[in-house]
């Protein structure tokens, strides 16, 4: 049970990935989460680390994909747009058909793919439903949607059971 929300690897936040390591690995695609992800929860502002991240991550030729839960497509498509990227807005993560969709649009499959988000119960679980290699990293920011605020808790549990009774350890990391 607890391997659907067992992260690939762990991370600080999105810009602490290493591209060269997703290079080595063989990624081509990434399915990134938005808010608390890439932005502050419901803010248009990508901060100026993360932007370079994205130039390297082009210059790398990774493909990326924001794939979001956010129901505002224009709050989703800007910050698209500013990154040079495609999107899925409403996409009810941690349902399979989003992720699909994103990898439809980066033309990439399984095993060339990688979901980076903040949460074990949308993209974490979403992404291993599907047998992608996941990276979870800590939220930029404490603000939150109210019904995250409250899986948050959850979250906590989670994890607290993870490490007491499964004793989990992350399936081999395919990229940081």
């Amino acid at each position: 049970m607890f391997e659907l929300f067992t992260p690939t690897f762990q991370a600080n936040s999105l810009d602490s990935i290493s591209i060269e390591r997703l290079v080595q690995h063989g990624i081509h695609g990434l399915i990134i989460d938005l808010d608390n992800t890439m932005t502050p929860w419901n803010d248009l502002e990508v901060g100026p680390k993360v932007v370079a991240w994205f130039e390297k991550l082009q210059a790398a030729e990774i493909k990326a994909c924001v794939v979001s839960n956010n129901k505002k497509k224009q709050r989703v498509a800007v910050v698209a747009e500013r990154l040079g990227i495609p999107f899925v807005f409403r996409a009810t993560k941690p349902r399979r058909r989003a992720f699909r969709a994103g990898m439809e649009i980066l033309g990439t499959g399984k095993e060339d793919t990688v979901v980076i988000g903040d949460q074990l119960f949308t993209d974490i679980m979403g992404g291993n439903r599907l047998g992608l290699s996941t990276i979870l990293v800590l939220p930029i920011s404490e603000r939150e949607y109210f019904g995250t605020r409250v899986m948050r808790r959850v979250e906590r549990v989670m994890i607290w059971l993870m490490k007491r009774f499964a004793n989990a350890k992350p399936h081999s990391p395919k990229a940081h």
